[in-house]
């Protein structure tokens, strides 16, 4: 608990809006870390309340200063998803986002939504309907929607939303994206097990 309270006392030196001091308890912490020789130095970490009734799967999230532009703000968040993909609950980080979070999240959904239409499109599938999309991905329906509508990749017909895909839009970002070596979770090697009621593990 004291550590976890430390760490939200430092992350208020960087963030504005922080409130959060002392009740950590409804909260998770999950710390990443880089490992030298001399030890494990943190780089950031993110919160994440232990039951959320609006299905947030972030709460706070922080890189130090001096690990910024390093990748680890978009692999804290594909942290945060692969968490929610096991969990079997499409998430979403805590509203409303900062600026800096919004462009993060935009850009780390066009990447999830982008990939999946490639591989689609590789494999001569037919497009996945937007609910399949956030039940493979763990991204809520709303943000799918709302990534695609700034793509302008979807439209409504017939009362619904349709996907329209652009496969060499989806080719020239996901290239551009590959060259930036942005740094994601790797699933195979996450172990973890969401956390039962009354059971810690």
């Amino acid at each position: 608990t004291v550590y976890c309270q430390n760490l939200c006392l430092l992350a208020k030196l960087f963030l504005d809006h922080k409130t959060l001091y002392y009740d950590v308890n409804p909260f998770y912490f999950y710390v990443v870390t880089e490992v030298s020789p001399s030890g494990c130095h943190i780089v950031g970490y993110f919160s994440k309340e232990k039951c959320s009734a609006e299905g947030y799967n972030l709460a706070c999230i922080l890189t130090f200063p001096q690990y910024q532009r390093s990748g680890y703000g978009k692999f804290i968040i594909s942290l945060s998803y692969s968490l929610s993909k096991r969990e079997g609950t499409p998430g979403s980080p805590e509203k409303p986002l900062s600026d800096l979070g919004k462009l993060s999240y935009r850009s780390y959904w066009q990447y999830v939504l982008f990939a999946l239409f490639d591989s689609t499109i590789k494999s001569g599938a037919a497009m996945p309907s937007i609910d399949s999309i956030s039940r493979t991905t763990a991204i809520r329906t709303e943000d799918v929607i709302s990534t695609l509508q700034s793509a302008r990749m979807i439209e409504r017909w017939k009362g619904q939303h349709a996907i329209k895909v652009d496969a060499g839009k989806v080719r020239n970002f996901l290239k551009g994206f590959k060259e930036k070596h942005i740094r994601l979770c790797k699933e195979e090697f996450l172990t973890w097990e969401p956390k039962k009621e009354g059971k810690g593990k």
